[in-house]
């Protein structure tokens, strides 16, 4: 298969070359495991069936999984495979199916999800830099669209992921997923079953550009959660990057957070300082693949 799902847009056969995402074209996995650290609609008491992708198409310099998006490390699987893991989950309790880093795989997967029918929520957790385009061949597949949205300024996006058009490439994607997806559901437990959440990782030295994504996420996402992440932890090669090379502190924290409050939004997920901590990360030993 030609390559141009992601906006990057390689046009290569992954069949016998790697693109930018450094990825076949079969599936390729860290990691399969429930996963109690999400937010608490996605994953519960009984955890979210995660399921972490290698590779990445976007491959920001302060990757917490940057053994697996910038290394690559993974077993790759058939199709066949994905559903037994997927199915293994769910017998475990999985409240959902989250598919970690998924979009450099989103046409395989929407292939997958077209013949096998999930009985719990499929979880689309990603960077945020999709197509709209294969985001449009989702419609359906996807329960609940967990996306990030990492910058509002292009120099940004070129310095820390070398995606100058990364603002543009995620306001397209983030209106199709709430297109498809235009209210919140929850079951009687307070799962999400339907929805779109956008997650903003703050970053150090950035609060400046973090304000100016709640005015954004506040004027065009108003029925979506908006989740305010304070678990930056320095990873990555950074030396170059002085300015990330620390977590924040509680005050850049609190400034982004009462600004949110100050503009209205009331769906809003937050977390304890405490979450910035490698211990948090998975281990990427191929748990629940092998």
């Amino acid at each position: 298969m030609i390559c141009n799902a992601c906006p990057r847009k390689c046009n290569i056969d992954r069949e016998n070359t790697l693109g930018f995402c450094r990825s076949p074209e079969r599936f390729r996995l860290a990691r399969a495991s429930l996963h109690f650290w999400e937010e608490p609609c996605i994953s519960g008491k009984d955890g979210s069936g995660t399921v972490f992708f290698s590779g990445c198409n976007l491959r920001c310099a302060y990757c917490q999984n940057y053994e697996i998006s910038h290394g690559c490390k993974g077993k790759e699987v058939s199709g066949d495979k994905l559903v037994e893991i997927f199915e293994s989950l769910i017998r475990q309790g999985a409240n959902n199916i989250n598919l970690v880093n998924p979009s450099h795989y989103a046409l395989q997967l929407a292939n997958v999800l077209k013949t096998w029918k999930s009985p719990v929520p499929i979880v689309y957790n990603t960077s945020g830099y999709d197509s709209a385009e294969t985001i449009k061949k989702l419609d359906g597949l996807v329960d609940v669209y967990l996306t990030d949205f990492k910058y509002i300024r292009s120099d940004k996006a070129a310095l820390y992921s070398r995606a100058e058009d990364y603002v543009e490439v995620t306001k397209s994607a983030l209106a199709e997923m709430q297109r498809q997806i235009p209210h919140c559901e929850f079951d009687g437990s307070g799962i999400m079953k339907k929805g779109v959440i956008v997650r903003h990782l703050i970053l150090p030295s950035n609060t400046n550009s973090s304000l100016r994504i709640i005015d954004y996420l506040a004027e065009n996402c108003p029925e979506s959660f908006i989740s305010l992440m304070a678990q930056y932890t320095p990873c990555g090669e950074l030396e170059n990057l002085p300015e990330l090379n620390r977590k924040i502190t509680a005050r850049e924290y609190n400034k982004v957070v009462d600004y949110a409050v100050s503009k209205g939004i009331d769906k809003l997920f937050l977390q304890e300082l405490t979450s910035a901590d490698k211990k948090f990360i998975p281990v990427f030993d191929f748990t629940g693949i092998m």
